[in-house]
């Protein structure tokens, strides 16, 4: 029991964190594209610009993981967290393209060996037509 338990212990919290990055992969794809549904409407809060409303969306729709992948966000291409959104988001017909660069910090000191630096990067996207 001593020699197995230690590494039974190590392969079932590896399969828990391997697990808890698939979730939070999905659970960022969702929040994006919500975020795209939300933006091909053209609405916006009524306190902030449509390109802020869409990122709250985002926020809301992410299970609180949005802080902790730290992304790097980008409209059509052009990273911004901020900016004209008429320009980024387009008009009628266009195409939306949001995309998420994220980085998960991995615990698991196996795990963290098999990825560089201890880092899951992956990026998740959505793509729409303006409406």
């Amino acid at each position: 029991m001593a020699i197995v338990a230690p590494v039974a212990f190590l392969l079932l919290i590896g399969v828990i964190e391997f697990s808890l990055v698939f979730f939070v992969t999905l659970t960022m794809q969702y929040a994006v594209r919500e975020g795209a549904r939300y933006a091909i409407t053209g609405r916006s809060d009524t306190n902030s610009t449509q390109l802020a409303s869409v990122m709250n969306v985002i926020r809301n729709n992410s299970a609180g993981y949005l802080d902790s992948v730290c992304p790097t966000f980008s409209v059509n291409g052009t990273a911004s967290s901020s900016g004209n959104a008429g320009t980024l988001l387009g008009g009628v017909g266009d195409i939306v393209v949001l995309r998420l660069d994220c980085t998960w910090k991995l615990a698991t000191p196996i795990v963290a060996a098999v990825f560089p630096n201890g880092e899951y990067k992956f990026a998740v996207a959505a793509t729409m037509t303006n409406q």
